[in-house]
């Protein structure tokens, strides 16, 4: 099988968070192809990993790449922040999110998350999901979208796409793929934003992806439980993919890694002062790891209770 996707930050990843014990415990919460996964079973031969998805279609590429790593893997159909609630019955020892979208959403799954395509408008990662892409576009009214596109795609033209928007429904009809709503915001901006360095519907496919799926409300509750579920020692690791992600990250580790008072020591040690970037070698090999940002934390305990 053709895998798609090529993991981000990989050797920084298998170069921070290593196991010395005997059949240590690491989810991985954004499984996508399992590339990750791969890379960690193949140098910890006594290594278990629980590899979490929303997405039905990616997992069954995820499982066919696993197979030589069978008993040692095993997967959930969930969204992380729902999954980790569970009781796993042993503290893992590592706990890894990759925020972004798999290279497979854009060019496989068909489901309009490529303002390239010619796909319907839907950008759901679980297909089942109440919410498409679709509807927002179609039944928004102009100030909700365009304070949507604001808020999660921090698109400074956001107004202008908004009305763009609004009025090709009204007097067209339904915006129905991904190629059409990306040649109407591509029309709707000014020259110099058209011409610059991303495409200008960049943003706003961004800011329906993340409001279809619920991406942002996912990660704190997610990142809480983390360090409920961890061992004393154990590793939070988080790659994310731009601003509103990665804030909530920084925020959470730094709110964690502070002393509150002299009876409530923090629950993190933070590993990465700075977030750890691709080199430049890995984003000519590639091009979507530019804007990846690796941030890693400690869960404080046991023989890590102080730095």
């Amino acid at each position: 099988m053709n895998y798609l996707h090529k993991s981000v930050l990989a050797e920084e990843l298998l170069e921070k968070i290593t196991f010395n014990e005997d059949n240590p415990l690491m989810i991985d919460c954004t499984l996508g192809e399992g590339g990750h996964s791969y890379l960690f079973l193949q140098k910890y031969p006594s290594l278990e990993i629980i590899g979490i998805d929303r997405d039905k279609a990616i997992i069954e590429r995820a499982k066919k790449r696993l197979e030589p790593f069978e008993g040692r893997f095993r997967v959930i159909n969930g969204w992380f922040d729902e999954v980790l609630k569970q009781d796993f019955g042993k503290k893992p020892a590592a706990i890894l999110f990759d925020l972004g979208i798999s290279i497979f959403h854009y060019e496989l799954s068909e489901r309009g998350f490529s303002f390239f395509s010619k796909d319907k408008l839907d950008m759901r990662l679980d297909v089942d999901g109440p919410l498409s892409a679709a509807h927002i576009v179609n039944k928004y009214r102009e100030k909700e979208l365009a304070d949507l596109i604001y808020a999660y795609g921090e698109e400074r033209y956001s107004r202008r796409i908004a009305k763009a928007i609004v009025d090709y429904r009204e007097k067209n009809k339904p915006i129905e793929t991904s190629k059409e709503l990306a040649d109407l915001i591509y029309k709707s901006v000014v020259p110099a934003y058209r011409y610059g360095k991303i495409h200008p519907a960049t943003r706003t496919f961004q800011a329906l992806r993340i409001a279809v799926n619920r991406e942002l409300d996912r990660i704190v509750p997610a990142l809480e439980r983390s360090v409920e579920l961890l061992q004393d020692g154990g590793l939070i690791a988080v790659i994310s993919f731009h601003s509103l992600e990665d804030r909530l990250v920084k925020h959470f580790f730094r709110d964690n890694g502070r002393y509150v008072d002299e009876q409530k020591e923090p629950r993190l040690q933070i590993i990465t002062k700075k977030p750890i970037v691709p080199t430049e070698k890995e984003i000519d090999e590639n091009s979507p790891s530019r804007s990846a940002k690796l941030r890693i934390a400690r869960k404080r305990g046991g023989d890590y209770a102080t730095v």
